[in-house]
């Protein structure tokens, strides 16, 4: 067969199954750890909990590792490209499957942006230590969004490096996933080698002093510290877990998916939970809280340890600079294959689907996205992004939490080769947890959500609901 005609028997819209368990615990661990570690942990304790930022990271873990049961069979038993979006559209149909992928739009769009914004301030800094000072109106954001949730303007034009690192990213995707993976598990590995750096020296320099009072006392506002602080922090750092969400969202790339998506899901999503806590009280530890609310939250509690530490600095940023990269990289994966999912079950126009004859990728979409979230990040701060991913994210795991019981009772003669333990108890727990925290998280927050849900129900009654079709993983009734 000729090379023309073998691309030609390649059906419209498959996809290449290229990634082992190893690549999809590589993907995860490629996302979750990052702007959680190297940016929020910082933020979220100077702002709003303190010390306590550990509780909150349990707190987002524990919600996690329910969430993660119940996405582990889904992901075995519809090993499809689409995430929460497939799974809503297999259990409930194309109007709540609308909802919850116009969701996953705004989650990914979001996160890819924000954790650029946070990639740029990092590559500043190892800039710096080349002797190259970047221009602060090019390498900044012009909106500043504060605490107390009213805008400013910073003076910036836009923040280049961010804008040039999705574009980067975008075109990295296109050539192909197997390439994508190699480059992120490389990346990945350097990564967790820094972290492991910080923490191991780190732990040698934690003082009580620091650390105390370990839940700094309310300021009188609802989310400013004390329990409120804490709750409000768990939907902040929400955001860092949300990589095993974009492992479910390459299950349709998975070699072997009903044995390799859970292990891709819940091994990422259990290390990097320790790793997390580790970094917490390391970072908590080493220097007041208070010193945190900067872009670079692991330089100044590197450089709190002592000058004997500063050859540390350097690796901090490189490792930075290149596992946020990886972070972004895994985002604009997932937000490509819902892109995917959706065009193919005829929600959004067909060319979103159109993969490439060579590359095998859905290139078009992943242009799109690329370019989208690119100025995203050129324009909005870091914080105002975080906040639209971490509820938008955890409405989508209350769905699926949701999901798991329902398909129990509807469908229970399906194969599941991953069972999530002890239903209904596990997914009423993870729909608990995270609607806990979406509680947590400012009006504000809510009232983009709810307009952001309102015009996507316009695009659903004008285009989506004439043009959507069952797909082929819809269920049955047993």
């Amino acid at each position: 067969m000729s090379a023309t005609e073998e691309n030609n028997a390649v059906p419209q819209y498959e996809l290449k199954r290229a990634l082992g368990p190893l690549q999809l615990m590589g993907l995860g661990i490629g996302i979750i750890i990052g702007a959680g570690i190297f940016v929020s942990t910082g933020t979220t304790a100077a702002n709003f909990a303190g010390p306590s930022v550990v509780i909150s990271y349990l707190i987002a873990g524990f919600g996690c590792a329910l969430a993660g049961l119940c996405y582990a069979e889904f992901s075995s038993m519809i090993p499809v490209a689409g995430s929460a979006y497939s799974y809503t559209f297999a259990t409930f149909g194309k109007f709540l499957a609308w909802l919850i992928g116009w969701d996953l739009i705004l989650e990914y769009l979001a996160a890819g942006s924000a954790v650029a914004v946070g990639w740029s301030g990092y590559f500043n800094g190892m800039m710096a230590d080349f002797g190259i000072n970047l221009p602060v109106h090019l390498s900044t954001s012009p909106v500043v969004w504060n605490v107390d949730q009213t805008f400013g303007l910073s003076g910036a034009v836009m923040n280049l490096p961010a804008f040039f690192l999705i574009l980067f990213l975008t075109a990295l995707l296109v050539i192909g996933i197997r390439a994508s993976a190699t480059f992120n598990g490389i990346m990945v590995l350097l990564k967790l080698a820094v972290v492991m750096l910080v923490i191991g020296f780190g732990l040698q320099y934690v003082t009580m002093e620091n650390l105390t009072p370990f839940i700094p006392e309310n300021t009188g506002t609802f989310g400013e510290f004390g329990w409120s602080g804490i709750v409000r922090a768990s939907g902040v750092v929400f955001f860092a877990y949300i990589g095993f969400d974009c492992v479910s969202a390459a299950a349709q790339e998975a070699k072997d998916p009903q044995r390799n998506m859970p292990i891709g899901i819940l091994g990422s999503l259990a290390l990097c939970t320790v790793l997390y806590v580790l970094m917490c009280i390391v970072m908590t530890g080493v220097t007041p809280y208070t010193n945190l609310g900067v872009s670079k939250p692991v330089t100044v509690a590197v450089q709190a340890m002592g000058p004997q530490l500063n050859w540390l600095v350097p690796l901090v940023n490189f490792g930075a600079t290149l596992g946020l990269a990886t972070v972004v990289l895994g985002l604009l994966l997932g937000q490509s294959r819902i892109f995917y999912a959706m065009s193919r079950d005829g929600m959004l126009p067909q060319l979103f689907s159109k993969v490439h004859p060579t590359f095998r990728t859905p290139y078009l979409s992943t242009i799109l996205i690329g370019i989208v979230a690119a100025l995203l990040s050129a324009f909005l701060p870091e914080n105002l992004l975080i906040e639209l991913v971490a509820i938008g994210t955890l409405a989508a795991f209350v769905l699926v939490c949701l999901s798991v019981i329902i398909l129990r009772k509807t469908h229970p003669n399906v194969p599941r080769p991953f069972r999530t333990p002890w239903v209904p108890i596990v997914p009423i727990g993870g729909m608990l947890v995270c609607f806990g925290m979406m509680a947590g998280l400012p009006l504000d927050t809510w009232i983009r959500f709810v307009v952001w849900g309102l015009l996507g129900l316009v695009v659903y009654f004008f285009y989506a609901r004439k043009h959507a079709r069952t797909p082929s993983y819809a269920l049955k009734r047993d």
